[in-house]
């Protein structure tokens, strides 16, 4: 029972850290003026070489191995590039567009789409709850989204798009790396697929070697989004599942969007509706069914 509540304040102490990395990037993308390509690129770089870093001193250094397999190459390529990589720079992209949370509650789409996947790539019909699920999450969506009125957008429509591509590259986020997580160490996999994609957006994108404003407060800001926003968050919800099941791990996890939700509000001032607490319930329940079945 201590193992399990262990394992249960890890997940729940991740999510938090995850809400606050949303909070944190809005503060640096709109008030402290910081590019959207610097920023993902930093923190994917940064993280990825911590995680490296703190799996090489567990394990003696044996961070290379899993690049001996032409086969994990290409796996962990993929996983860098349209997972990581893409699921980074469209959320942080939503968030300059629109805010944190509404961007962290359209992430959340991607049980829908990992549905829809699953759906097409072994050729069967899904189950009623499957169905009954997605339309929950659309109809969550068109409730954030729209507040109820069909001619209008609560958010920007380029925030929408952007909060989308999030969900899409977040189902091949979690998909790519199944196998490589359980032949090899989550924390390996997560730390190279950081370290590819944010050299790879950074090669794409050549951001400057400085950006934004700093300030005492821009530099907290952007030091939580490494350290406790990536490294930690990622530490605590993946050592978790060493004490509950995964899918336990990823509901408690869930309480990331109520985290930026709140510290949006307190923090920034962000209005929220009774219609924007409706969508994001819906899409959140459609995480927690999804996740038991």
């Amino acid at each position: 029972m201590r193992q399990r509540t262990r394992g249960i304040l890890s997940a729940v102490a991740g999510g938090v850290c995850w809400g606050g990395s949303g909070v944190a990037g809005q503060y640096l993308l709109q008030d402290a003026a910081f590019a959207t390509e610097w920023l993902v690129s930093a923190r994917l770089i940064l993280g990825g070489i911590v995680l490296l870093l703190l799996d090489a001193l567990q394990h003696r250094g044996a961070i290379f191995a899993v690049w001996q397999s032409r086969r994990n190459a290409l796996t962990l390529c993929w996983f860098a590039l349209a997972g990581m990589m893409l699921v980074s720079y469209s959320y942080f992209a939503c968030i300059r567009y629109g805010n944190a949370a509404a961007a962290t509650v359209l992430q959340y789409l991607m049980p829908a789409f990992i549905v829809v996947y699953t759906t097409l790539r072994y050729r069967r019909l899904p189950t009623w709850m499957e169905v009954g699920c997605v339309a929950l999450a659309l109809f969550g969506t068109f409730l954030l989204v729209t507040h109820g009125d069909i001619g209008s957008l609560s958010i920007p429509l380029i925030a929408l798009v952007w909060g989308i591509i999030s969900a899409i590259s977040g189902a091949i986020y979690t998909m790519a790396p199944r196998r490589l997580i359980s032949e090899w160490r989550a924390a390996l996999i997560v730390g190279w697929g950081m370290l590819l994609g944010g050299l790879a957006l950074a090669a794409l994108t050549r951001p400057g070697l400085v950006s934004g404003v700093w300030t005492t407060t821009s530099t907290l800001a952007f030091a939580y989004l490494v350290l406790f926003g990536t490294v930690i968050a990622f530490w605590l919800y993946l050592g978790s599942t060493k004490y509950i099941q995964p899918g336990e791990a990823g509901v408690l996890a869930s309480v990331e969007p109520v985290t930026a939700i709140i510290l949006s509000i307190l923090l920034l001032g962000q209005p929220l509706t009774l219609l924007d607490i409706a969508g994001s319930a819906c899409i959140l329940l459609t995480v927690a069914l999804l996740a038991q079945k």
